[in-house]
């Protein structure tokens, strides 16, 4: 079954705190909004600055829409008992493009493997519940570019099925950037192709072109 492209995920709108105790131990969270693993990593130096007396500075990061973006460190902490459950808690709310970091002040009693995995957890769990959410929206570019005798029909064409251009210049040749969602792309250029030719949608097939326009995306 094809699956179409997705156009938005939810991401964090800004920084968002926890904190969760047990047994002499503070837990503090902090989320912040990344776009990048060097803006992730850049937050856990942040964070490691703003809590020197902590040992470790657990961390889990999400980047973009697909599975592979994406790290969790334990910092010294029992191999899965924090970075992994904070990630987790980022799964479990849907969100990506963001990193959520959990410093630890030791209280002087060992929690074991259980009882870390818990704190790790929960503390992830409050920042994320206090965050506000955004839908970031995926686009794709597409590209005219045309001679002069086709300026009255692209303009009427895009007019006629409300695009606005991302950009534009009309040199020697006529380039216009045209930002969509990325499921729409498609259907797009071919609503396009039949306003600029003046011919029925069903007309345009894959090999079908305009004469004098070139129609390339990225």
């Amino acid at each position: 079954m094809h699956t179409p492209p997705q156009d938005t995920y939810r991401v964090p709108a800004g920084p968002a705190a926890g904190e969760f105790r047990e047994r002499g131990s503070k837990f503090v969270a902090a989320l912040y909004p990344v776009l990048s693993e060097e803006e992730a990593l850049a937050a856990v130096d942040a964070e490691r600055l703003a809590h020197p007396k902590c040992n470790h500075h657990c961390y889990a990061y999400r980047l973009g829409i697909g599975d592979d973006r994406w790290r969790a460190n334990d910092d010294g902490e029992p191999s899965g008992t924090a970075g992994k459950p904070i990630l987790g808690q980022i799964d479990k709310a849907g969100l990506s493009d963001v990193v959520i970091v959990v410093s630890r002040y030791y209280g002087g009693t060992k929690l074991g493997t259980s009882g870390l995995i818990n704190a790790y957890r929960e503390a992830a769990r409050q920042a994320l519940d206090s965050v506000a959410t955004a839908d970031r929206v995926l686009t794709a570019r597409v590209y005219l570019s045309f001679g002069y005798a086709l300026m009255s029909p692209v303009m009427g064409a895009l007019s006629q099925l409300g695009l606005e251009m991302a950009n534009q210049d009309f040199a020697e040749t006529a380039h216009v950037t045209l930002e969509l969602p990325r499921s729409t792309v498609a259907p797009t250029v071919r609503e396009l192709q039949a306003a600029i030719a003046g011919v029925y949608l069903e007309e345009v097939d894959a090999d079908f072109t305009v004469a004098g326009l070139t129609i390339s995306t990225d």
